[in-house]
């Protein structure tokens, strides 16, 4: 099968797109013939080096949409059902879905049905699972204002289209650091945008409802826009920083604020396919890729994704 793989830990040129062999059925896992796959910033993270349980050679990508090619769970995992495949240690402990095939442990793979086309399927699972969680911790009511920290990224825009999906009175404002991207959050769909500028949003304004996909590095600033009585949801790590240093929750967190967050790791297969759901029936709208690559294309896609100037929404690879 033709597959890409990265043999030593570097930029995009060291993804190699090539032949090896196609992986052998073993007991309690299955092959999965891959229809299609979202990048994710999980995966340029793998792929520079800042996975260091991660042993090369590797096949990367912790997600994919396809359907069962051979099966060692005939009843639950029959030939031909349409599956998603998200987290585990995929593409990690074990090789991942950059490939025209992936075997996967059965219990890491989720039977689905639906019509939907494999590119608009291939948007969903990763970043609408993540999104949608990070929309149910956050308690989202009609009376919210939300602010997205990191809303030109795939999962910022997932976030604001479930929220304008099923709450469409609320108003959403999105982030950026890049001025230029103004017009593409508005097309999208976001009331408003605010810049970001050195780590510092550039307004007085406060929201009742925030998710922060920057991370750690921006978590503080964005708690001095949240209101009294407001929810933040810290679920992205976009700024490359893991973890909270000389955070004191006493201080940062009065004036009844509460800080949350979600774990895509928890897969729940009746959530999945719940979202699934709701794209299908249009309740969420316009749920489709910004850039669709081939597989021989994975360097391209990489790099797109790490463009700050061009980069956009989700980019799937279908093989």
């Amino acid at each position: 099968m033709k597959a890409v793989v990265i043999s030593e830990a570097g930029p995009a040129q060291n993804l190699e797109y090539r032949d090896v062999p196609t992986p052998k059925v073993k007991e309690g896992w299955s092959l999965v013939k891959v229809k299609g796959f979202g990048i994710n910033h999980s995966e340029i993270f793998t792929r520079e080096g800042q996975s260091p349980s991660v042993v090369f050679p590797r096949i990367l990508g912790i997600e994919c949409v396809g359907v069962i090619e051979q099966t060692t769970d005939a009843l639950r995992l029959p030939v031909g059902q349409k599956i998603v495949s998200i987290m585990g240690e995929m593409g990690r402990a074990f090789d991942g879905s950059y490939a025209e095939y992936v075997l996967l442990p059965n219990d890491q793979i989720y039977p689905i049905e639906t019509k939907l086309e494999w590119d608009v399927l291939a948007s969903i699972p990763e970043t609408y699972y993540t999104a949608y969680g990070s929309f149910l911790s956050l308690e989202i009511t009609d009376e919210d204002n939300v602010l997205v920290r990191g809303a030109t990224s795939g999962l910022g825009v997932a976030f604001m289209k479930i929220v304008k999906g099923i709450h469409p009175s609320i108003k959403v404002t999105g982030t950026t650091r890049n001025i230029q991207k103004e017009d593409m959050l508005r097309r999208e769909g976001f009331d408003d945008v605010v810049i970001d500028q050195e780590g510092e949003l550039q307004t007085q304004k406060t929201y009742t409802k925030i998710v922060d996909l920057i991370g750690p590095k921006s978590i503080k600033n964005s708690i001095d826009h949240l209101s009294e009585r407001g929810i933040i949801c810290s679920v992205g790590q976009l700024g490359n920083e893991w973890y909270l240093d000389t955070f004191d929750p006493i201080i940062e967190m009065r004036g009844f604020k509460k800080l949350t967050s979600f774990y895509s790791g928890d897969v729940n297969e009746a959530l999945l396919n719940h979202i699934i759901q709701l794209v299908e029936t249009d309740q969420i709208q316009n749920v489709r890729p910004t850039k669709v690559f081939k597989l021989d294309q994975l360097v391209k896609a990489h790099e797109y994704v790490e463009n700050e100037q061009e980069s956009f929404g989700k980019v799937v690879v279908i093989p």
